[in-house]
């Protein structure tokens, strides 16, 4: 919360002191205005003067307009300020979500990063404007309201001073045991936007699978989670207001009793016990807005702090000192474009290893094929080749250079690429191809054609400015991968990547593809991974994963001849293996 305050509100301090000072004079208005009635009670109707009554009368209306005006005027520099600030917030925030690291991501999740991004921006939006459109108007209405009371009657004065050390303690000891609470509710909702997030993307399968009872109830046991911790939380500061009211009442009960008392022995005059009790309110209303604004504060304070841990997150994943950038070479030869030297890698700093000891290189132009089970550490390979992940071991090179070395943007600006799980965009299927790259559209269709989705875009989709539906659901699932497979293409990268992007095209559209990668990227380094022999048969090295290790590399050709588990692939999905 203390940068929230030093550093993203000072650019706004001067607007906020000038909405500071306007809801001062706008507060002293209201303040005056039952001294007023009680001076007209007192002192101007027992003379008779209509002209004077009618004089004061009017300065109460000029008062009412003034505090009106004033305060309407500070409230809306208020909401202006903590929109910008917040703003800020979420853009600085958002910023740093994209820049972190692949294993920061794992390790905050992503619903949580979602959940900072809105819930928790939002409270911290709601806490700065309430602080400013109740954090000068309350404590004003209170202090001066007590000011006020005491030229009224010093002795009623004493019997409202003393109640506010009790409600100031319970104040502040409440908001500190509740901040940690409200912790737990943004956890809890963290969990809530996963299973949200889970259920709506995977909504097909469930209603397939008759999975609909059983989602709902791990969603009713993820709110009722949900709820008891905001129950515990706001059950914390809901004692907040009761407790301040019952001592404020008591107090005003006291007040009562003791003015009639007074005013039976003369000692006070009813125009200032009618002004007392009324400033007594004010006073009232004042101190709940208070303690509500406390209740707005713990709640931000602890979004504040995890929206912090992630803008001030460290870069794990920085730009390593060029010390020794470019591996040795023979005078004149061409480094290759993709080197693995004995990597070694694992997810989190324990567990057993993803990918050990792998080691190949791969020339300009030529093709490397991935085959391998479910979990053999095929994506991680790409993952690293890409440096989402920096290996525990071992270096990844890209034409000569660490990968370490270079800037992440430099780095991969070589690629193109379609992953496993790929999204496309609610937007034109122009723009999912371009994605926001300085690329012609004679480039866009060029990709369109080389990846075989030209024909089903001009004619079921009706042309490139053809609107898709959010992941693209309008289209079939091998639509959307040759869709993908043109974003990868546009641009006539150095580098192609696919990472099991076929596996929803016919045996037809796949051969087609593989004939214009050979025919139109020639120059284009490839690495494919597929789970179809027939995808990377062509490949000049084909490298076959096991647990993580490559048990056999070499070509179609060999690996029929040596190796077991290719043989068996082959077999299963030609229907016999070769002699």
């Amino acid at each position: 919360m203390k940068k929230v305050l030093t550093y993203y509100l000072r650019p706004y301090y001067a607007r906020m002191a000038l909405g500071f000072a306007i809801k001062f004079f706008g507060t002293i208005m209201d303040l005056f205005l039952p001294w007023i009635l009680a001076f007209i009670i007192d002192s101007v109707i027992p003379t008779g003067d209509k002209r004077m009554i009618y004089l004061y009368g009017l300065l109460m209306i000029v008062c009412a307009i003034g505090a009106f005006t004033m305060n309407v005027v500070a409230n809306r520099m208020a909401s202006a300020v903590s929109r910008d600030t917040t703003r800020t917030i979420r853009h600085d925030l958002f910023e740093r979500i994209v820049h972190l690291s692949a294993a920061q991501t794992d390790e905050v999740t992503k619903p949580s990063l979602i959940s900072r991004l809105t819930t928790d921006t939002y409270n911290i939006n709601n806490m700065l404007g309430r602080v400013q459109r109740l954090g000068v108007r309350a404590p004003i209405l209170t202090i001066g309201g007590i000011l006020i009371t005491l030229t009224l009657d010093p002795v009623l004065t004493l019997i409202l001073v003393a109640t506010l050390p009790f409600i100031t303690w319970i104040t502040v000891h409440i908001s500190k045991v509740s901040i940690p609470l409200y912790h737990h509710v943004q956890d809890a909702s963290d969990k809530l936007v996963r299973l949200v997030r889970e259920d709506a993307a995977g909504i097909r399968v469930i209603k397939a699978l008759s999975k609909t009872d059983v989602e709902r109830a791990r969603f009713d046991d993820v709110s009722r989670e949900v709820i008891r911790n905001e129950k515990k939380a706001s059950g914390m500061m809901a004692r907040v207001g009761p407790l301040t009211g019952l001592i404020l009442n008591s107090a005003q009960v006291a007040v009562i009793v003791a003015g009639a008392a007074r005013v039976a022995m003369g000692a006070c005059e009813v125009g200032r016990i009618l002004a007392f009790m009324t400033y007594f309110t004010i006073i009232l209303n004042a101190v709940v807005n208070i303690s509500k604004m406390f209740v707005v504060f713990s709640r931000a304070a602890a979004s504040a702090d995890r929206v912090m841990a992630i803008i001030d997150m460290p870069q794990d994943m920085t730009q390593a000192l060029p010390a020794c950038v470019r591996e040795a070479l023979p005078q004149g030869e061409e480094p290759p474009a993709i080197a693995f030297e004995h990597v070694t890698f694992r997810y989190g700093k324990s567990g057993e290893e993803t990918l050990t000891d792998i080691d190949f290189t791969l020339r300009r132009g030529q093709t490397l094929g991935i085959l391998g089970e479910t979990g053999s550490g095929k994506s991680t390979l790409i993952r690293l080749l890409m440096r989402f992940y920096d290996p525990d071991a071992g270096t990844v090179r890209l034409f000569g250079q660490d990968v370490r070395t270079m800037d992440n943007a430099a780095l991969r600006a070589h690629f193109g690429v379609t992953f496993q799980s790929d999204t496309l965009f609610e937007d034109t299927i122009a723009e999912n191809i371009r994605l926001g790259r300085a690329l012609t559209d004679e480039q866009v269709m060029q990709a369109a054609r080389d990846a075989q989705a030209y024909s089903f875009v001009v004619g079921d989709k009706q042309g490139f400015e053809s609107a898709l539906n959010v992941r693209g659901n309008n289209l079939s699932g091998g639509q959307k991968q040759r869709v993908m497979i043109a974003r990868a293409l546009c641009g006539h990268p150095d580098i192609l990547v696919l990472d099991d992007a076929s596996s929803a095209l016919d045996y037809r559209t796949d051969a087609a593809l593989r004939a214009a990668l050979r025919e139109g990227y020639a120059d284009t380094t490839k690495v494919l991974v597929a789970q179809r022999i027939s995808s990377v048969a062509h490949a000049d090295l084909i490298l076959v994963l096991s647990g993580g290790r490559v048990i056999a590399r070499g070509t179609h050709e060999t690996l029929l001849k040596t190796c077991e588990l290719y043989q068996e692939l082959y077999a299963s999905q030609m229907g016999g293996l070769a002699q």
